[in-house]
């Protein structure tokens, strides 16, 4: 496999995939942040591609050879492992990588960005995301909106894996021993999101709708609750978004919990009544699907990745940079106790059905053997 060795997603399907029975073996281009892989038995290795960066005055020719490095240091790892399948988690930089090193079978998963923002940049870029998509033997993406995007530069079939959550782990607070709710106040309603403190995730569309709603509770005599907004997750927007909530007369009212470990990520949505999702762009939305699969009712973005999980009544849809079309989303479901009830076991129904971890492994694990049954008969 090679993919970013800190990332969360790299983390889980490494160790799935092992727990399946499978033999892996990662090679990043950026460090691991901690001894993650050393304590599961995952053999990793590491290339550090981005060291030019750290030079002051970088020069093409720097990049240039250190990507050459790259691929010869991943030449080397497929010598010695001789692994059946080489898969590349995102097309850019790992794809480029992967699909430079000439292995078959090489399997390309597309994560978000790298087709839907990347190849628009530039016309050398759309040329990079084709080339990268054409070497591959099966392209595969985590969502149906994703393949969409990802066939402006891909002709052949793409596999859908979604990127799916424990739904053992994450499931609604009734159904487990969690402990008592964290008192927020009897008649409180508590809003809240997990998500990357940046511009992307419209987490600055989340404060300003959740002023309108303090805004709108306070002019409405007699409604039956407050309202808090829980915001979890690290980022480098977080000092302008304690800002806006100041700015905004909502500090007090406002929590930021910081990042946290995924294990607890559940607790989090423990303590909230809502989960909103305001992102600029989504290609798929994990944390609307935990959100859902712990039984809390979601209003999300019209970005591609939530219409696609929330069809079918799962969730409320809102438009996207319309913070106003959130505040009354919101106000509908902080005064209806019941409809928050239905949103939730609908969003949990669904969940379960199609974003079962353990049901998307499998489907990862059926690629890779209908993969290597036909290069088998075809001979490499």
């Amino acid at each position: 496999m090679v993919s970013d060795a800190g990332s969360i997603h790299t983390e889980r399907w490494t160790a799935a995939l092992k727990g399946a029975g499978m033999d892996i073996v990662l090679f990043s281009i950026t460090p691991a942040p901690d001894d993650f892989y050393e304590k599961n038995s995952i053999k990793l290795y590491f290339f550090d591609l981005f060291r030019y960066k750290k030079e002051k005055n970088v020069a093409k020719f720097s990049r240039f050879i250190s990507h050459v490095k790259a691929v010869n240091a991943l030449k080397k790892v497929i010598r010695e492992e001789k692994p059946d399948i080489l898969h590349a988690h995102y097309a850019t930089s790992y794809g480029l990588v992967a699909a430079l090193a000439g292995f078959h079978p090489l399997v390309v998963s597309v994560w978000g960005s790298d087709v839907y923002e990347f190849p628009e940049q530039s016309r050398l870029n759309r040329m990079m995301v084709e080339y990268i998509l054409s070497k591959a033997d099966r392209v595969l993406s985590t969502s149906n909106a994703m393949a969409v995007k990802t066939s402006r530069y891909y002709r052949g079939d793409i596999g859908i894996t979604p990127f799916g959550v424990d739904t053992g782990l994450f499931r609604p607070c009734r159904d487990r021993s969690c402990g008592e709710r964290v008192p927020d106040g009897e008649d409180t309603v508590v809003f809240g999101t997990v998500k990357t403190l940046s511009r992307k995730y419209g987490i600055d569309l989340l404060v300003r709708a959740f002023a309108m709603v303090k805004n709108r509770l306070a002019d409405k005599d007699g409604h039956p609750c407050g309202a808090r907004l829980v915001i979890a997750g690290g980022g480098p927007d977080r000092k302008e978004l304690e800002a806006l909530a100041a700015e905004l007369g909502v500090g007090d009212s406002v929590i930021f919990a910081g990042r946290t470990e995924h294990d607890e990520v559940p607790r989090l949505y423990d303590r909230m009544d809502v989960a909103v999702f305001l992102s600029r762009e989504e290609s798929f939305g994990v944390s609307a699907v935990e959100a859902m699969s712990c039984g809390v009712p979601v209003i999300a973005s019209d970005a591609d990745g939530f219409r696609e999980i929330l069809a079918e009544g799962a969730g409320v849809i809102v438009p996207r940079e319309n913070p106003e079309a959130a505040a009354d989303a919101m106000m509908e479901l902080a005064g209806n106790p019941s409809l928050r009830h239905r949103l939730g076991e609908a969003g949990r129904m669904k969940a379960v059905k199609y974003y079962n971890w353990q049901d998307n492994v499998a489907a990862m694990a059926d690629e890779y053997r209908n993969l290597s049954d036909k290069f088998a008969v075809r001979g490499r």
